[in-house]
């Protein structure tokens, strides 16, 4: 019975350290899916001059995945009319820090809101933030990633150790 404990004890803390890459993989993911929408935006309004929802409802599947909502959120926004809530469109996510929550609510708060240039410029100057963001959540995800799954099998080998 007492090994069977520990065993479990054990595998718990190898499923945390595994939750705990997660959350970098996902920002990693998030981030790239964010530049990629940024230029899917600036393609997409300077050349086809789409609107908006239009936009975010022709975007792939994977890409939606990526995003973990937002878009969901930011269409239902769309839809309502009404004036956009930063708990509305982070609702369901917390893997956000929160001057990156900031950015990116200034971002979507931004958007049809002004000419084709100026909306040009002000998402190139959006993806250049979001590139930087990137950049460091995939190096924070490199770093940080394996080393909570190896944290977590220590871990639990060390309860196996110490208690056996």
């Amino acid at each position: 019975m007492k090994l069977f404990v520990l065993v479990v004890i054990s595998c718990v803390s190898i499923y945390v350290g595994y939750l705990c890459s997660k959350k970098y993989k996902v920002r990693a993911n998030f981030f790239q899916a964010m530049v990629y929408l940024c230029q899917k935006f600036d393609v997409e309004i300077n050349y086809s001059r789409e609107r908006v929802k239009n936009i975010f409802l022709g975007l792939d599947e994977k890409q939606k995945n990526k995003l973990k909502g937002i878009d969901i959120n930011y269409l239902s926004f769309i839809d309502k009319e009404a004036p956009l809530e930063k708990a509305m469109l982070f609702k369901d996510i917390n893997f956000l820090k929160e001057e990156e929550k900031d950015l990116i609510f200034m971002f979507f708060k931004g958007l049809g809101r002004s000419d084709v240039d100026s909306q040009s410029k002000e998402i190139k100057n959006f993806q250049n933030r979001f590139e930087t963001l990137s950049a460091n959540a995939n190096n924070e995800n490199k770093k940080y990633g394996s080393l909570s799954i190896k944290l977590g099998f220590i871990a639990g080998l060390f309860i196996l150790v110490v208690f056996i």
